[in-house]
Formats: C-alpha cells, structure tokens, sequence
C-alpha cells in the first residue's frame, strides 16, 4: 500500500476531506528507536496527523505538532515538509515505565499541551497551542482547528505498528457554493461508521467508496509521502551555539570534541576542538566541511 495523501471535496458544497495511508515510512521512524508498542500507536497516529495538517493549512514551510505531557511519555513530535517528507520522536520522562502493551493516549501523556508551529519559507512563524483536554489524541487536534482556525474539522486517526492512517474531513466558512445544507452533518456521520482497520487495511479509494458511494465526490491526485530528515551539519551546530561558549568549552576540555547525534534519524556529526572555536568566534560563518 503506497504512503500518500489522497484530497477529496463534495460537489456543490463547502466539505472537504483527506484520507492519508502510510506504512514504508512509518517503519522507517519505528526502525531508528526501540519503543514499545504503546508508543509506536501514538507515534503512528501523530505521523497521520502531521501528514494531514501539513496539506490542510496549505504550508509553504515546515509543520511541527508536539504533544507536551506530564505523564510517563513527556514528547512526541512529528514533524512534515511541502515535499512530503515526515519524521517524528518520541521521549520518556527520566525514570519512568512505560506499559509493554497498549495504553491510552491520556494514560500516557496525562496532562499537557499540544504546540502546533507553522514555519513557512516566507513570513512569520506561528504557533498554536492547546491543552490535553479529550482523551485522544484526534480529539484534541479537533479542539486545535476550532480554537485556533475556527473551521470545524473531525479527525479519524490509527495505528497498529505497521500501518497508520487518517481521515480529515473540514467545513469550510463559504457558503456561497454550498447547495447542501445537510452535508457536513451527513459526511460526518458516515465518517464515523469508519473501523481501525478499515484506515489500515483497505485501499484510499475502497476507503471512500465504503463511506460515501452514495454522494458526489471529486478526487484528485494523490501526494506521495515519505520519510525524511531535514537534519543538516550546519543546523546542529547552530543547536551546538544555543548551548552558550562555556559549556562547549566545558565539553571540550573533558572530551577532546563534540559528538552529537540527530534524534530523528540518528545521523552522528563530529566537531573538532577547532571546529567548535570556530563556531564560536563567528557564529554566522558555515559550518567546516569533512572531506
């Protein structure tokens, strides 16, 4: 089953919708960390979600959503591009246990925020943020989009370990092409007869007809997604900069250089003593190239 994004709308009338499917780069985030299966759902989810806002706000720039909990899982973070690339994290509270099995969003992450960052290539960076208050994580991004984007949207989100996948279906505020004032009402209700593993295991387009045989729906191309890290030599050593002169230093007089390892995709980049003076002495010059 292709990792894509699938757009769909409702002849003459202001619904719209996105199913998204992914499996090659779910495994590909799944692969990089041993987390337990509890873990993996979440993340599966959150990959589908990421994949779903990122072509609903229609973002020239990155999309970020990180779920900050109190609880035993203290981040998860996906993170999604124009290009269709997406990558995400999860991390443990220090000293906490995790289940083996399955657990509930909120047993979890308790309680916490979720930060939505855009980030575009042109503009001002933006965020939105709103508390844990539903008991999953889909529930939650509903409550986001009515907060933040006054647009009603319901979410349908699943994973297994393998598989993960989305349906979005959104409202829109015009009204002028709307010549179905039932619509939205009706493509939700049909929406939620949708099963976990009918996301997971049927094709997008079985997916639609399964729901909305009876209606008139317009769909278009699908955007193939993928994993990918947007990880990058310079970056980390702009990360290395945040840390402040005296604790490089510090680092440096106790371990000869700087070894630092990207969380997403594990790529490792090495700083020599020199490397890192450098750095400091102007920050704004490109970082040295290993030949």
């Amino acid at each position: 089953m292709p990792d894509q994004i699938q757009r769909f709308l409702f002849d003459q009338t202001n619904v719209r919708g996105e199913i998204v499917t992914l499996e090659q780069a779910y495994h590909e985030v799944l692969e990089r960390h041993a987390y337990p299966q509890a873990v993996n759902t979440l993340l599966g989810e959150l990959l589908a979600a990421v994949g779903l806002l990122t072509d609903t706000v229609k973002l020239d720039g990155t999309l970020s959503i990180e779920v900050r909990g109190q609880g035993a899982l203290s981040l998860l973070m996906a993170e999604s591009n124009p290009g269709g690339e997406l990558r995400a994290i999860a991390r443990v509270a220090e000293g906490a246990a995790l289940p083996d099995g399955e657990a509930a969003f909120r047993e979890l992450v308790g309680n916490g925020q979720i930060v939505i960052t855009l980030d575009p290539r042109d503009g001002n960076r933006y965020q939105g943020i709103v508390a844990l208050d539903h008991e999953d994580l889909a529930g939650c991004l509903e409550a986001y989009f009515s907060q933040s984007e006054q647009l009603p949207t319901r979410m349908w989100l699943a994973a297994d370990g393998k598989r993960a996948g989305g349906l979005l279906l959104q409202r829109l505020p015009s009204e002028a092409q709307n010549q179905d004032v039932d619509a939205w009402e009706r493509s939700v209700h049909l929406a939620s007869t949708i099963k976990r593993e009918e996301i997971l295991g049927l094709e997008q387009r079985e997916v639609l007809y399964r729901l909305y045989h009876e209606e008139t729906v317009r769909v278009f191309e699908p955007k193939a997604l993928r994993f990918g890290c947007t990880c990058s030599r310079e970056g980390m050593a702009n990360a290395l900069l945040s840390l402040g002169a005296d604790e490089l230093r510090d680092i440096l007089a106790e371990q000869g250089a700087i070894d630092t390892q990207c969380h997403f995709c594990h790529t490792e980049y090495h700083y020599t003593a020199a490397e890192v003076e450098t750095l400091l002495e102007d920050p704004t010059a490109p970082p040295p190239t290993i030949h």
